[in-house]
């Protein structure tokens, strides 16, 4: 990065429930890689999704960051309130021949591995409500960048299919939507899960064809369960224990899960206290590429 490119990271929950471990974790490596770079940190709230978000989970989400001392710089981005942009761009890619109207169910096609393109040249069934994909045939091949700790990666975008931009029931899907907020609020770096690494491959793709910059990646480890499935909402991780004690146990506990071995003695201290030493030792180079398993706290 260069000198005049100031870092500006940011966390973007959807608000389908509070926060738990594994979110925290996430929210933690992106603020602390932040801060260690004297950059910003933005919170954006992804609820492009109503049905996926019960009223008061991002407030619920909001009131959990601030409990854990991850303030954040500027003011909190909606993605509901963001269609006129998200429109703007589908526009320009369909001039560009990017992005088609499609018809098909995915009961249609659910024998095959990726969606097969049937309406690329033509509605299959006008009489159907309207999706609109991206056009996976016409990418640059293959899509490659290098992950801050995964290292190099590489696509063939034939082998992802084309991700849904705007969905039947008009709701916008997350590809768009995250690539027009990133380039809209300047982001110059992004810090989030390995479940999210081969989503990128379609981000780049969109970048490129809005003619908007390209951020650095950091995929953190992900928090798994003993059985090895990732740490969600879908198989009930609880949501993060907001007393004084949870809060200094789970917090040096997700320090922990991101390989910064924090001195026992941090565990007993405020979150301020604790995320000064965190800020001041950073580093993604003591992160390791693998799934981490929470180890018990203390009582």
């Amino acid at each position: 990065m260069t000198a005049t490119a100031r870092y500006r990271g940011r966390f973007a929950p959807t608000p389908s429930g509070p926060l738990h471990l594994g979110s925290l974790v996430a929210a933690l490596g992106s603020y602390l890689d932040a801060r260690a770079a004297g950059g910003q940190w933005l919170v954006r709230i992804e609820d492009i999704d109503p049905p996926r978000c019960p009223e008061g989970a991002a407030s619920t989400i909001l009131r959990q960051l601030e409990s854990f001392g991850l303030t954040w710089d500027e003011e909190v981005i909606w993605q509901r309130h963001r269609h006129d942009a998200y429109q703007q761009a589908l526009e320009q890619l369909i001039e560009q021949g990017l992005a088609y109207p499609c018809s098909c169910s995915r009961k249609q096609w659910q024998a095959f591995d990726i969606y097969p393109g049937w309406c690329r040249n033509g509605v299959s069934d006008a009489t159907q409500p309207l999706a609109w994909r991206l056009r996976s045939d016409l990418a640059k091949r293959p899509i490659s960048w290098h992950d801050r700790l995964f290292g190099e990666q590489q696509f063939d975008p034939a082998t992802l299919g084309d991700v849904v931009l705007k969905r039947k029931d008009q709701l916008w899907a997350y590809q768009l939507a995250v690539v027009v907020d990133d380039a809209d609020q300047g982001i110059t770096d992004i810090v989030r899960g390995y479940d999210l690494l081969d989503n990128t491959p379609w981000q780049h793709q969109l970048q490129a064809a809005l003619h908007v910059p390209t951020p650095r990646y950091l995929h953190l480890p992900l928090v798994v369960t003993a059985d090895g499935q990732k740490l969600s909402k879908q198989n009930l991780a609880p949501a993060l224990d907001e007393t004084p004690n949870g809060v200094r146990r789970q917090l040096f506990q997700a320090l922990q899960l991101l390989d910064q071995a924090p001195p026992l003695a941090l565990a007993d201290e405020p979150p301020a206290t604790q995320l000064a030493w965190a800020i001041t030792h950073w580093s993604v180079a003591h992160l390791t590429p693998r799934a981490h398993r929470p180890t018990p706290l203390e009582p």
